[in-house]
């Protein structure tokens, strides 16, 4: 990980590079074969244990979806010498693959978060890399954006994992020229991969980046899940998901959403993983009145203390005078990506704080 001055983004990076310095966004469709259907069962051919899932287990017919991938200026889908890390940038509880695009455009109708990263590319302070955007319900109604607890497309976002490990990257790695393959699983080849991966969310997407790849609980309606909401809005938590460490060796969370685990059981899952969270960058607006108390500092308490040696660099960033939009969000990818894949020195582990 390199070491970066945090600082909010200077206002000529939202603005759109020179043409020839430009990023192109394209949409791709690509099989899904593990998600939750209609009956709420796990569809996957992995040999889960419903155990393991918190609920029926079954084989089930491939459904299609679609995400939304930022390819940087110069990359050729012929020349497979050049290699890119990528950034995986989930969405939150009412979005969709265009929310960080669409959401967030600028007064040209460009989008803002390609300007970002366009300009950071072009100026030198991050290699070239892929942005890939998810629809975050992995489920068979994966479309329906409405937030209904009891829903199977709310169930979706607390099992996109199986989705990213079995099917997206799968899909990304094999058909986009990206250094990391996940077809490759000696240890070193995956010492090596997960380094060229990172994962970060807004507000639900932080929830997901948190419980899905740390290793936190996943939720489901309180009547299935037979129990009362901690958070009076119809969702309790239920079984613990296993963790995806293995696929990222970066991890950031923006105004995560207060679905989002304790830090105490956070912590303790990274200490029993197997490999060590080289950075975890946490972020929000301090006048934040949706994810600050219970989804930010509580993800937060404990968190590092619980983690010892399996987390190398762990970010807190509060945005004074920020709330639950994108100000907050794009100054978290803007600091995040240059933590990970930035040019500059090496940074060892340890434990850092900031007002910006």
């Amino acid at each position: 990980m390199k070491l970066h001055e945090l600082m909010r983004i200077p206002e000529e990076y939202k603005k759109a590079a020179l043409k020839e310095q430009q990023g192109t966004v394209v949409e791709a469709a690509y099989p899904v074969s593990n998600y939750i259907n209609r009956l709420r069962e796990l569809v996957t051919g992995q040999g889960i244990p419903s155990e393991e899932a918190g609920r029926k287990v079954i084989a089930g017919d491939r459904i299609v979806k679609k995400c939304n991938i930022y390819l940087p200026a110069g990359y050729c889908e012929k020349d497979s010498e050049v290699k890119y890390n990528v950034l995986y940038l989930l969405h939150g509880v009412g979005g969709s693959r265009s929310e960080w695009l669409n959401g967030n455009m600028d007064e040209e109708g460009r989008y803002v978060i390609c300007n970002i990263f366009d300009n950071l590319i072009a100026r030198g302070d991050i290699e070239p890399l892929l942005l890939v955007f998810p629809e975050g319900r992995s489920a068979w109604d994966w479309e329906d954006s409405s937030f209904n607890p009891e829903g199977t497309n709310m169930l979706g976002f607390y099992y996109l994992d199986y989705e990213l490990k079995y099917d997206l990257i799968p899909f990304i790695e094999t058909r986009y020229h990206t250094y990391s393959d996940i077809r490759k699983a000696s240890p070193e080849e995956i010492a090596y991969n997960r380094q060229h991966r990172g994962v970060a969310g807004l507000s639900m997407g932080g929830m997901q980046v948190l419980n899905l790849v740390l290793g936190g609980r996943r939720c489901d309606a309180e009547c299935y899940a037979g129990t009362e909401s901690p958070w009076n809005n119809g969702l309790a938590p239920t079984v613990k998901a296993p963790g995806m460490v293995d696929l990222f060796a970066y991890a950031g969370a923006f105004s995560n959403a207060p679905t989002s685990s304790e830090g105490k059981l956070l912590g303790n899952a990274l200490a029993s993983s197997r490999y060590s969270l080289e950075l975890l960058y946490l972020t929000c607006g301090d006048q934040d009145g949706v994810a600050y108390g219970e989804g930010f500092q509580r993800a937060d308490t404990c968190l590092y203390d619980m983690a010892a040696d399996k987390l190398g660099n762990y970010y807190k960033v509060i945005l004074k005078d920020g709330v639950h939009d994108f100000q907050v969000w794009n100054n978290g990818a803007f600091n995040f990506c240059r933590l990970c894949f930035g040019k500059g020195r090496e940074c060892k582990g340890s434990l850092h704080k900031a007002v910006i």
